[in-house]
Parts: C-alpha cells; structure tokens; sequence
C-alpha cells in the first residue's frame, strides 16, 4: 500500500517575497529570477521532504486496500495528516460507495505514528477494495511548517542559486542541523 498523490501543493511552505527577501535581491527587480527561484524551492522542499519524512506542503492522497489491518490501525508513509477526505468501497465494476463516517478516521497522533484507525465494523472487502483519501502536510488546513524547516529550505534556495551551474557543491551543513531534529525515523 502505497499513497498516491492525487493532487498536489496549491501553496509552498516558503513564499517567494519571502525567498527573494533573503536573497537580498531588489524588491523593484523586473521579477526575472522568479521562475529560478520557484524551481529551486520546488526542489529544495522535495529533497526535505524525503529527509525528513514530512510532507512541508498540502497535498492530497488516496490509498487502495485489499484488506483491513488485522489491529485496525494501518500506518501512514505521510506526515502529518490532516484529514480522512473519503473511505470508500470499489466493486468489481469499479463504481466507489462512501462509508459511514467514523468507520475510518484519523489515528490518536498524526505526526509522529501517522496512520488511520478502522473501525471493528468495517465492511468485508473480499468482493472489492476500499478506497481512502486523506490530505496530508503542512500549511493549507493543516499545522504551520517547522520554523527550522523553513529557514532549511531558505538555505537550500540560496545555496542553489548562488552556486547556478555547480554540482559540485555541497549544501550547507546548517540544513542537516535543522532538519535532523525533525526527521521521523523509520520502524
């Protein structure tokens, strides 16, 4: 079981005044470097994100089952997460009928043991499958991202825009020393 993003970031965790406020650059500038700079944000965000093992900005996801956990608690690749959005059964014809609510719900912590409790009561999936979507990650109708993970990837923007064109560079080591406290480790 894998989550599969469905729809992602409406919103960075960083915002691009912000960024290009730390870059010093002119706030009259014709906005030239802006698409650089959202790249590279982009970019730094996505290799925090699989350091960390967080989600630092809103997305949604859906997850297909073929069976509930034994325990009724399944555990979540996705930190933290918000919200259920939908839980849902598939025929074999593929037509999705939406559960009662409660039947799966969020777990008692959603950011450090992320996951989803299923209620004793769930359907029999042997006929089909359930589908579920939660939304996941900071910002948006979730919490605020980490101080230290904004000002890692602040870092990681600059870094990458002052050494343009230099793979051989090595991102700064303040930024594992930000991010570290906040990876989740794996069980």
């Amino acid at each position: 079981m894998t989550p599969i993003r469905v729809a992602g970031p409406t919103v960075e965790p960083v915002n691009l005044a912000d960024l290009r406020a730390h870059l010093r650059l002119d706030s009259d500038d014709d906005g030239a470097e802006d698409a650089l700079i959202a790249a590279l944000l982009a970019a730094a965000r996505a290799g925090l994100e699989a350091t960390t093992r967080r989600i630092l900005a809103p997305g949604r996801y859906r997850i297909t089952l073929t069976a509930w956990p034994p325990d009724g608690f399944l555990p979540l690749p996705l930190s933290p997460i918000v919200a259920v959005e939908r839980a849902g059964l598939v025929d074999a014809q593929g037509v999705v009928t939406d559960l009662p609510e409660g039947v799966v719900r969020l777990g008692p912590d959603r950011e450090e043991a992320p996951g989803l409790v299923v209620a004793a009561d769930a359907p029999d999936l042997r006929a089909g499958a359930a589908l579920i979507e939660v939304s996941a990650g900071y910002g948006g109708d979730g919490p605020p991202v980490p101080p230290g993970l904004a000002q890692a990837i602040r870092l990681l923007v600059a870094h990458g825009f002052e050494h343009r064109g230099d793979s051989s560079g090595a991102p700064p080591p303040a930024v594992a020393a930000l991010a570290e406290p906040l990876r989740r480790l794996r069980l």
